[in-house]
């Protein structure tokens, strides 16, 4: 970052600026102004070093708070010419024992620490997490940052972000796993990088996705086995695995490249962020930089010596976000890669442990964190998407959550579609409130006045089956994640159609596999709200049953790219299906459907009872300038036999039937197959989608 010019006084030049935090350069008096944030910290020294030695800094320069402090903010101003080269920085930090729970401190002054607010990370060849594990010194294994960090120019010029409405289908993608796998097609350079995305544009377009969310791109610790990215040590600076060019000291402008490539494709992009934690862990977990520099400052902390840190995130630790230092990394890192970087808005990892208090109580009134960000100008245009629960039980779906403006990853609706498909009693309700946009827990009356928008429906993520795999094992086979089959979610509600996993897997198993998967993908795009289905799924990626891939960075998560020319069939389906429900507005509205919808079942009477397994619905489309859809759904194991319940059968063109072979599936446009009768035989597990004109003919 660079500051701009001012009429900078003596004092300023000599002591340097509590702000902005991290390196800055200044340009008129050839200098750098760094600063850092630590409450508790008794000593703090900047070290600085040069490519050819990241052991022995080239310059440590001890702070004085009497100079170089102001508030809780320790500052310095460097002139280059006194850091003698230096291309990396770190700090040494000190302060006092531990000493109970508001005040339980990890100093170590031999710990080489990474700034916070670094741009860039630098991993040395000798890189050792376990050094950062055992007490003493880690210098020469350390992350370092990188003072040229995001200097490098990038031109935006013609750069105009997408904002998608009705037409919104989200995507979510792994950036390493989408292309790493040498069938992907794409230049070998390029596999498992943004470079990579970039060439699979032309996949995305032609499929249909208008928004992408990526799986987190924050600086990872590449040792500690997380192939997902969960485990985040930077906030501020992109993961180095995933840059076509590993040479580039500043890593941000091929993220640029990729960003601006899926602008002008007309493609948003959101980004997974985990503000939640670190990949610090607990007690026994590395001290790379958090700790190490004010640790109670940073982390939520337990009355436990043994344990002393609270786990509401399940991965060791939990971000102190009650905590107004840290709710500002949060924002500067919100800011940076929305003005920076220009993405389009972020998808929060266990968003309700921003409602955590510094005493890990939930404030069920406010999240502060989103609060904050809903009141930024500069943030709050973006697509916010929380994910309403976190790992230590707290579940607010709906209403309960307190980010009442915040789209919501919808948990209820991926349980109720995937119990009705397969075939569990007593779900027709449940499938009506899904479909019709989840009005019991978004509910749009006076005093709430949600939009079923905000319900992000999903069937499958990459926290789970694959779609796939959730219509081929009824049970996870989770070993090679390293846990005894022990992890992973046991609450999946999938069937394998009658054959546990692939092998030996009969022909009539094998057509019920695609039939359920289009069941899915169709009552996906019927419903009111925002979709969302995970990359791979349009042509039936499978897992091997690894409900919980984390650590997996192999074939078994990477996706395989020749299902897709396995399974053209399928792919045609999702993108027709995509096409379909962009060219009916009617079936995505902001407001919920209300009298334009009527519900029957196979007659005129809609049956809710236990035993039921079929629904039928009209959705009038006129007030939407669009058509009239008609749907069947029989979920039951055998045929039955659906009246249509409103106007002359001839005015009926039926579109989908889910039972048959492709192309007879889904008949595209101008295609489409009038009814020859009002009664329509829907074959067991399986679903018919009708059209008619807006003034029924």
């Amino acid at each position: 970052m660079t500051l701009p010019a001012t009429a900078l006084s003596r004092w300023e030049a000599t002591e340097g600026l509590p702000f902005p935090l991290g390196p800055a350069r200044i340009e008129e008096e050839d200098a750098y102004n760094f600063a850092l944030y630590s409450k508790h910290a008794e000593s703090v020294t900047l070290l600085l070093y040069t490519e050819s030695d990241i052991v022995n800094p080239v310059l440590a320069y001890q702070f004085d708070y009497l100079k170089n402090k102001t508030g809780r903010v320790w500052h310095c101003r460097i002139p280059r010419v006194s850091m003698k080269g230096a291309s990396y920085y770190a700090y040494s930090v000190d302060g006092p024992k531990p000493n109970g729970r508001s005040e339980w401190h990890a100093f170590d002054r031999e710990k080489i620490l990474l700034d916070p607010y670094a741009k860039s990370v630098f991993f040395p060849g000798d890189f050792d997490r376990l050094t950062a594990v055992r007490p003493g010194s880690n210098a020469g294994k350390a992350p370092l940052g990188v003072l040229a960090g995001d200097s490098e120019c990038f031109d935006w010029q013609g750069d105009q972000r997408p904002r998608h409405e009705a037409d919104t289908v989200i995507y979510e993608l792994h950036v390493g796993g989408f292309t790493r796998n040498p069938n992907s097609g794409v230049k070998d350079n390029a596999r498992g990088t943004f470079a990579g995305l970039v060439e699979k544009i032309p996949y995305l377009k032609d499929l249909g996705v208008t928004v992408v969310e990526l799986m987190p791109v924050f600086q990872y610790d590449p040792s500690d086995g997380n192939y997902w990215g969960y485990m985040p040590l930077n906030f501020f600076s992109p993961h180095h695995g995933y840059l076509s060019d590993h040479t580039v000291k500043a890593q941000h402008n091929e993220v640029r490249e990729m960003i601006k490539a899926l602008h002008q494709a007309d493609i948003e992009i959101v980004l997974d962020v985990v503000y939640n934690h670190t990949g610090e862990g607990d007690h026994n977990g590395p001290v790379y930089s958090y700790k190490g520099i004010d640790n109670s400052t940073y982390y939520l902390m337990a009355d436990r010596p043994d344990a002393p840190y609270e786990n509401f995130s399940g991965t060791g630790n939990t971000l102190n976000t009650a905590n107004r230092a840290v709710r500002k990394m949060i924002m500067d890192s919100a800011r940076h890669w929305a003005q920076e970087m220009h993405v389009d808005g972020f998808r929060f990892d266990l968003a309700s442990l921003f409602t955590r208090k510094a005493d890990g109580s939930v404030n069920a009134n406010d999240v502060p964190l989103l609060s904050d960000m809903a009141s930024d100008p500069e943030l709050a245009h973006l697509r916010l998407i929380a994910e309403p629960w976190d790992a230590a039980g707290v579940y607010q779906l709906g209403r309960a959550f307190p980010g009442i403006k915040a789209c919501q990853w919808n948990g209820k609706y991926r349980d109720d579609l995937r119990r009705f498909v397969k075939g569990d009693p007593g779900m027709v309700p449940a499938l009506m409130r899904r479909l019709y946009g989840s009005d019991d827990l978004f509910p749009d009356d006076r005093m709430n006045a949600y939009h079923p928008h905000q319900s992000v429906n999903y069937i499958a993520s990459h926290d789970g089956f694959t779609l796939y795999d959730l219509v081929a094992y009824n049970q996870k086979r989770n070993w090679p994640n390293g846990h005894d089959n022990t992890d992973g979610t046991q609450d999946n509600h999938s069937w394998d159609c009658g054959w546990e996993g692939d092998e030996g897997a009969p022909p009539e198993v094998l057509k019920l596999r695609r039939q359920q998967i289009k069941n899915f993908c169709c009552l996906l795009f019927l419903s009111n709200g925002t979709p969302m289905f995970r990359a791979g799924d349009e042509f039936m990626h499978t897992q091997a049953g690894n409900n919980n891939p984390y650590n997996q960075d192999n074939e078994t998560a990477w996706i395989d790219w020749s299902r897709l020319d396995a399974n053209p069939d399928m792919f045609r389906f999702f993108k027709l299906m995509i096409a379909f429900r962009k060219a009916h507005p009617s079936l995505a509205r902001s407001r919920f459907w209300r009298e334009d919808v009527r519900w029957y079942g196979v007659d005129q009477d809609t049956d809710l009872a236990d035993d039921s397994r079929s629904l039928a619905f009209a959705l009038h489309g006129g007030s939407q300038q669009d058509n009239d859809i008609y749907v069947m759904i029989n979920a039951y194991w055998e045929e039955l036999t659906f009246e249509i319940q409103e106007g002359a059968m001839n005015t009926w063109r039926r579109v989908v039937d889910t039972s048959l072979d492709s192309p007879f599936d889904f008949l595209e446009p101008g295609n489409e197959s009038p009814l020859q009768s009002s009664q329509y035989r829907v074959p067991g597990r399986a679903v018919v989608v009708l059209v008619r004109d807006k003034d029924g003919s």
